[in-house]
């Protein structure tokens, strides 16, 4: 189905390079030769070519050991390379840094600050993988760690400023019913998409809650470690990585940059974000993951830096028996029909987001309430694969990736769609979403079209005969 999988892979011009690709294509900025003169045994000057200049972009450079090691990089994540051709890696390293180039012209920046938390992030997370920091700078060939930091500093900085790019073009793109119908009818019916067998699943939650006693020693806790920062001069930084229970940020010593309104933290996060001067530290305060301090590094126009500390309280392994006992008991009172699972869940689960909705799971991709089976979080998966429609499944415990106490709940298959062609009903969701893609896709086009048009490029006299998807030679 030709535009159909267009319609799939329409964000593949927003694919991202990985690090260790990244890494070699740091040195853009600072490599301003092809070639370098070197003395043979004889003495006798030679002219030996080390490193090609593959294309330049506004004030961008692309070397051909880029394109090279970008090969070699998809080789080692386990890429198939086969159809991967040269002029097909330029072509995107092309775009890459012609959306970085735009983005500087029109003022879309990123704050140091930003960029480094970013680096901070992947080195713990590389160094966690490969074993060590020692390993992970013998591993990227570096001599030390503030060589790889730079390096990583400038490959985070070029991917941040193209990914801001592309958000403010596609930003404003919606899709009106109307405009949904034309794409899927424009589609030739033999064409149309598949879509796998999906599952509509629902749960009843209960969530252990602490005691009143063990929220009180978190909060004292808190306030011990604000009294440390603003009385003794302690580091907010420091106590962040010491005892924050935040896996996301604890490595950065909390560190989280560019928040806004709009972002996804909770609202009363948000609240203190913006609520807090700069350096100031706000009382301990609660939300759904558990009790924060916060401090405000940086208040950038509408976005915060801000570093805190998450700590959660205590559960006793009381609670927690008690809330599967509790699922236990609603389980054997809706298989003995005093009530529907719909109403269980709407008068017993502890879940604000389903129990409204029936316990109606939404799909966290496109709020869909289908679930593909090949899609499906394998956590998830493997929480209902057993179950025969209409059966309920036994308390399941589920831990809490943030590291906070678990949750129980029982499950229930409500409904069960095989593989079918798409259906203009049916499948409404997916198919704006597609139709949204499309039309993001078409807007990405024209933007491009424009700025080639606008901005320097050269490329190399051996890459002008690749078969580029975009005019990048201006022909």
């Amino acid at each position: 189905m030709k535009r159909g999988k267009r319609g799939m892979l329409l964000f593949a011009s927003f694919m991202t390079i990985s690090i260790a690709a990244q890494e070699a294509q740091s040195n853009i900025q600072n490599e301003e030769t092809a070639q370098v003169a070197v003395m043979d045994t004889t003495a006798k000057k030679e002219r030996v070519k080390i490193d090609g200049i593959a294309a330049v972009i506004g004030d961008y450079v692309i070397l051909d050991s880029d394109i090279d090691k970008t090969l070699i990089d998809i080789k080692s994540q386990g890429g198939a390379t086969e159809d991967i051709t040269n002029c097909q890696i330029l072509g995107k390293l092309m775009e890459d840094r012609l959306y970085a180039h735009q983005a500087v012209q029109d003022s879309l920046l990123v704050s140091d600050d930003q960029v480094n938390a970013t680096s901070d992030g992947q080195i713990q997370q590389l160094a966690g993988r490969i074993g060590s920091i020692e390993k992970m700078l013998k591993y990227y060939k570096k001599p030390d760690l503030e060589s790889f930091k730079a390096e990583l500093f400038e490959i985070n900085k070029l991917q941040m400023l193209s990914q801001k790019m592309q958000a403010k073009i596609v930003e404003e793109i919606q899709v009106t019913p109307e405009e949904v119908r034309q794409f899927f009818y424009n589609i030739p019916e033999e064409e149309r998409p598949v879509f796998g067998a999906e599952l509509e699943i629902s749960q009843i939650v209960k969530s252990p809650q602490p005691t009143e006693e063990e929220k009180q020693k978190v909060i004292d806790r808190l306030n011990g470690i604000k009294q440390d920062v603003e009385e003794d001069g302690a580091s907010f930084n420091v106590k962040a990585i010491l005892y924050s229970q935040d896996p996301g940020s604890k490595p950065r010593g909390g560190l989280y940059t560019g928040v806004t309104k709009n972002s996804g933290y909770v609202k009363e996060f948000k609240d203190v974000a913006f609520s807090l001067r700069e350096g100031e530290v706000s009382e301990p305060f609660e939300t759904m993951f558990g009790y924060h301090l916060m401090k405000v590094e940086k208040i950038r126009g509408q976005e915060v830096d801000l570093r805190h500390i998450l700590m959660i309280p205590e559960v006793s392994e009381e609670a927690m028996l008690k809330a599967s006992q509790e699922l236990d008991t609603i389980r054997k009172h809706i298989m003995e029909g005093k009530y529907t699972f719909a109403d269980a869940a709407l008068n017993f689960s502890d879940e604000k987001e389903t129990k409204f909705d029936g316990g109606l799971l939404r799909n966290p991709v496109n709020f869909d309430s289908k679930f593909e089976l090949t899609n499906m979080d394998p956590t998830l998966y493997n929480q209902v694969r057993e179950l025969k429609d209409g059966e309920i499944s036994r308390p399941v415990k589920e831990e809490d990736p943030r590291g906070g106490p678990p949750k129980f709940k029982i499950m229930q298959i409500t409904n069960r769609y095989d593989e079918h062609k798409a259906d203009f009903a049916r499948d409404y969701i997916k198919i704006q979403e597609l139709a949204l893609r499309d039309k993001q896709f078409k807007a990405i086009q024209k933007w491009m079209k424009e700025k080639i048009a606008d901005v320097y490029i050269q490329v190399s006299n051996e890459n002008k005969d690749c078969n580029f998807a975009n005019n990048w030679v201006k022909n």
